[in-house]
């Protein structure tokens, strides 16, 4: 799959303006999330996945019981991409 094209600065921070859980990271961009318990984490986990196959653009996250991190960055384009900002807006549309 092909690299996505790069954000700018500005359109970063303007994605960023319109998703305030989510914080950049040097070249990729990063939420936490808090749930009730281990299964309501994994589930939305496989929910994630879900997009992510979808988009063929896959976040690395960290789960310990109820916390889940997932971050995202465009390897192929070196750096924060549509791609990314694709991932991000559907990801906060499962709530």
């Amino acid at each position: 799959m092909a690299a996505g094209r790069l954000l700018s600065d500005a359109e970063v921070a303007e994605l960023l303006a319109s998703h305030r859980d989510w914080q950049r990271d040097g070249d990729r961009l990063v939420r936490s999330y808090e749930f009730a318990d281990f299964v309501e984490a994994f589930v939305f986990m496989g929910t994630v996945a879900g997009v992510a196959e979808d988009l063929f653009h896959h976040p690395d996250w960290q789960n310990s019981f109820n916390r889940l991190t997932v971050a995202i960055t465009d390897h192929e384009a070196g750096g924060i991409s549509e791609k990314d900002r694709q991932f991000v807006e559907l990801v906060d549309r499962l709530g």
